[in-house]
Order: structure tokens, then sequence, then C-alpha cells
């Protein structure tokens, strides 16, 4: 069930409030009878699964990707020299 956060117009205060789709908004303020509205938040969400760029594409564990300062990988000189 989602999170909705509301504030009071009468004392300012935010309150967090867990509530099911079909649930009517709340409309007064239980602490201080002031009026609520409904306010905007971001939402969080979490990658799972496959199929997500983080997961199939991102950077594998034990692979490092740094450069040396002459610009080779892994700061290791061709032996072929």
């Amino acid at each position: 069930m989602p999170i909705y956060e509301y504030e009071c117009s009468k004392c300012g205060n935010t309150i967090e409030v867990i509530q099911k789709f079909s649930d009517k908004p709340l409309e007064k303020h239980d602490e201080c009878g002031g009026t609520l509205t409904k306010l905007i938040s971001a939402s969080g969400f979490q990658f799972k699964g496959s199929g997500w760029y983080v997961t199939d594409y991102g950077r594998k564990s034990g692979e490092d990707r740094t450069e040396s300062k002459d610009g080779k990988k892994d700061g290791k000189e061709s032996s072929t020299g």
C-alpha cells in the first residue's frame, strides 16, 4: 500500500498515512481540526530481477576500469615489445 503525505493548512504539520488506492483522501487533521491537502512526493523504487541495465549491463564485480598514468588499462605493460 502506498504512503501518502498530507499538510495541514492550520498548523502546517506534515503527516504520512498508509492508505489503499481505493480509500478516500483525508480531509481533516485529527490533532487541530485543520484542512489537509495531499502532497505530491517522490517515490522510491528498486530494480529487481533481470532485464534492467543495473543488473545485466552494469559493471560486474571484480572488474577494474581504472587506467594508469601511461594510459594503459590495469597498469600492466605488454611484454611483446
